[in-house]
């Protein structure tokens, strides 16, 4: 398994960055081919962390993972990234290992 991990600091608007990110952004990462699940959080009001939101993407393996990102719908996904990350966006992956 390889884990993609989107990291949001603190956008101009959260309603404004949860409006978009849920009906706009969302279903175009749901669309990135191989994906086999995807989940994200976001933090709620007087919560204190570096982090506003964070989305997590699981791929069989890295290879898929760039496969993913650079087809259309890869490209469709970070391009649509500044409509509504104000704060940024800080993109890390990793393989995964399971613990027995």
């Amino acid at each position: 398994m390889h884990k993609l991990v989107v990291l949001y600091p603190e956008p101009t608007s959260r309603d404004d960055f949860l409006a978009y990110y849920e009906q706009h952004h969302l279903p175009l990462a749901r669309a990135l081919p191989g994906l086999v699940g995807c989940r994200y959080s976001a933090a709620v009001d007087g919560q204190d962390s570096p982090y506003f939101a964070v989305f997590e993407a699981d791929f069989p393996d890295a290879k898929t993972l760039g496969e993913a990102m650079q087809s259309p719908a890869g490209a469709a996904v970070a391009a649509d990234v500044p409509n509504y990350a104000t704060g940024g966006a800080v993109v890390i992956d990793y393989p995964v290992t399971e613990l027995a």
